[in-house]
């Protein structure tokens, strides 16, 4: 089985805050530090964290970026 995937309940399609960061198995302060790290791209954006809904396919992509770090890999413009 894929270590990457989070164990998702049969048949549950929605997640929220508490949900999603307890299956991903961090807290739900490093659930918001990994998306306004990745995801957020306004302060706009994070207002609405705590009121979002996350699906499977959102706790998968979550996972994968927790597994590589909360360091966001910056692009190089020059190349």
């Amino acid at each position: 089985m894929n270590q990457a995937a989070p164990t998702v309940k049969p048949g549950k399609t929605q997640y929220s805050e508490h949900e999603a960061a307890a299956e991903l198995g961090v807290t739900v302060d490093q659930l918001r530090v990994l998306i306004r790290s990745h995801i957020a791209q306004s302060d706009e954006d994070l207002t609405h964290i705590a009121v979002a809904s996350f699906h499977p396919s959102d706790l998968l992509v979550l996972k994968l970026l927790a597994r590589a770090g909360t360091t966001p890999v910056a692009q190089d413009s020059a190349v």
